[in-house]
């Protein structure tokens, strides 16, 4: 970290000074990002209701071949929330919804929101056992399952609970124009919803805060997936913090989404802005990063919804007419990497970036508001970044037993204090729940939410992303954060992905490092030039010991490095074809890995 990423009160006051137009809708999204009474009714629906109101006419969503007003997309969404009522959808009820990104499921999110159901969003690349948990986990009573899915889902069906009826169809195509024809045995819900009211529901108008609005699945990069409670209470504070205070959109404004639906990013984060501003949301079914520029020329999107890996991928690409002076002027997202900031802004010539931290199951949320860089943003609620100790993977407490807080700038474990104006929704496992909660931190009786994050403080009330603590390991008696080692190997020229992980070593303490490369197409690795451009980079406990050349990187639906196999397999050669690599204690370069220097090193032949 570079102390010019600490934030004094001198810089945060001047920042501050510049933003004071913004200070009338940044005072509304407070208002609404702070609200704490549960049984307040505002919601999903309402908002989209009130968007409409105010902007009838403006585009509402847009897609390669459709474009819908506010009134028209909303007069959808009553029509099927008024179909899905008659045949037994009500408030509370669990409605399990596997669809790719499609207008059709965003109608279908806005209707269920209307009746005060719960949308139960499934990552649409789950398949088999991983489905059948994710389904049976929430107990949903009714499917809306799309064409393009159909197969996936058959192949679970018998062992999902309730599966047998319930089950709606959704044709693989513009459902308005036509509904298609439902397989035997199935509700097509299109149809159902042709003949129905375009009027708003009076359901929409008893949907609380504290009323449940999605489930949205943990990708499961370790372990089954977990399904988090994201309340209309949660939906409506990114509505004020993301949307009203962070980004500030307008009806002038499009949104680009590329990310899946599936994902909190998508629909808490970037819908919400959108709805705040009366805004189009221009969505595309996957993310290509060959098409991004052309999708942006196509829509003159003037914002788009990220992830860090997102950025990379885009970076990665060969400069192209379309990227020259767009129109974009601002993006939203996590996990853009100091080591990238800067460039991304400066070829993209993207003037806001509005980083921001949370997740699905948290209390408490950071967003760029002033648009400092490398930094994660302000939290308005409490937080503490407490000593941890790698090495006995637990925060440090004193005699007293309590919890010390980290120096400014001191890498910590986050923790939200668990209160009246940050609950803690947590998982629809409370024993789950549960076990994210840490008590007694600093006096008898608190509770706080455990991130499983390291942050730094930079002061004024902003922090910097760190690290995964399961990402993190201790090496040469020093703690290496696998993302910022990754974010030096991704800016190596040559190489597109970089994953890196702990793995030991017989006869030595901690776990050194390992990563696993990606290539660019046609690109031979210069291992010499590699080893001089770490060892001028990091520290040479922070630089991977070994590397794994791969074909592809195995991701999750939302980009996450899926790392548990790579672990397992570690640098063994016998149990991977691909070309491995080591660099032995004291050389200056990385050499081809045998299973007979594989023996030596188990053997204990080489000091490490």
């Amino acid at each position: 970290m570079s102390q010019s990423d600490l934030i004094s009160p001198v810089r945060f006051l001047a920042r501050m000074h510049g933003t004071l137009w913004r200070l009338p809708r940044m005072t509304r999204g407070m208002y609404y990002s702070t609200l704490s009474n549960p049984q307040k009714t505002l919601s999903l629906g309402w908002a989209l209701e009130q968007a409409t109101r105010l902007n009838p006419d403006s585009a509402a969503v847009v897609d390669e071949s459709r474009r819908l007003s506010y009134r028209q997309f909303n007069a959808w969404a009553n029509r099927l929330a008024r179909a899905l009522k008659a045949d037994g959808v009500q408030h509370g009820s669990v409605v399990a919804v596997m669809l790719e990104n499609r207008l059709e499921q965003l109608a279908l999110l806005a209707a269920l929101a209307k009746l005060g159901a719960i949308g139960a969003l499934i990552n649409t690349t789950q398949r088999g056992q991983v489905l059948v948990h994710s389904l049976n986990l929430v107990k949903p009573v009714f499917f809306v399952i799309g064409e393009e899915l159909l197969d996936a889902f058959k192949e679970v069906r018998k062992s999902v609970d309730g599966a047998r009826h319930g089950c709606y169809w959704l044709s693989d195509s513009d459902t308005l124009q036509n509904p298609g024809k439902a397989p035997a045995g199935w509700a097509n819900l299109a149809a159902l919803a042709q003949d129905q009211s375009d009027l708003n529901l009076p359901d929409s108008q008893q949907v609380r805060l504290k009323d449940a609005c999605f489930y949205i699945y943990t990708s499961g990069t370790t372990g089954m997936p977990k399904a988090a409670v994201i309340s209309h209470s949660k939906w409506i504070k990114a509505y004020g913090g993301f949307g009203l205070s962070g980004l500030g959109l307008d009806n002038t404004d499009v949104l680009y989404m590329t990310l899946p639906l599936y994902h909190s990013n998508a629909v808490l984060v970037s819908w919400s802005s959108v709805l705040a501003g009366g805004a189009t949301l221009a969505l595309r079914r996957k993310f290509s990063a060959s098409a991004f520029w052309k999708d942006i020329d196509r829509y003159q999107a003037t914002c788009f919804c990220y992830i860090g890996e997102l950025c990379r991928y885009l970076l990665n690409q060969p400069e192209c007419a379309e990227e020259k002076n767009n129109s974009l002027t601002s993006m939203i997202g996590n996990g853009l990497r100091p080591a990238i900031w800067a460039e991304f802004k400066n070829r993209f010539g993207i003037e806001r970036v509005v980083e921001f931290y949370g997740s699905s199951e948290g209390n408490l949320a950071f967003v760029n508001l002033f648009n400092f860089d490398n930094t994660v943003g302000f939290s308005p609620v409490n937080y503490a970044v407490v000593q941890y100790d790698l090495e006995n993977d637990q925060p440090l407490r004193d005699a007293r037993g309590y919890m010390q807080k980290a120096r400014l700038g001191e890498p910590g474990l986050l923790l939200g204090e668990i209160s009246k104006l940050a609950p803690f929704e947590g998982y629809t496992d409370p024993a789950k729940s549960e076990a994210a909660i840490l008590r007694n931190v600093f006096k008898q009786g608190d509770a706080w939410f455990n991130t499983g994050d390291l942050m730094r403080d930079l002061g004024c009330n902003h922090a910097q992303f760190v690290d995964r603590l399961g990402d993190t390991f201790r090496w040469k008696g020093e703690n290496v954060s696998t993302n910022e080692v990754e974010s030096l190997l991704g800016a190596f020229p040559g190489i597109e992905d970089a994953v890196v992980y702990g793995v030991e070593i017989p006869q030595t303490n901690g776990r050194c490092g390992m990563a696993a490369l990606r290539l660019s197409a046609g690109t031979r690795l210069d291992e010499p030039a590699l080893a001089a451009y770490l060892d001028q980079a990091m520290p040479s406990y922070a630089a991977p010991v070994f590397i794994r050349l791969l074909g592809e990187v195995d991701v999750t639906g939302t980009f996450k490095y899926k790392k548990s196999d790579l672990k397992k397999t570690a640098y063994d050669p016998a149990q991977t074809s691909d070309p491995l690599l080591v660099r032995l204690p004291g050389s200056k370069v990385y050499q081809p890995l045998s299973k007979t220097l594989y023996g030596k090193i188990h053997k204990g032949d080489y000091r490490f």
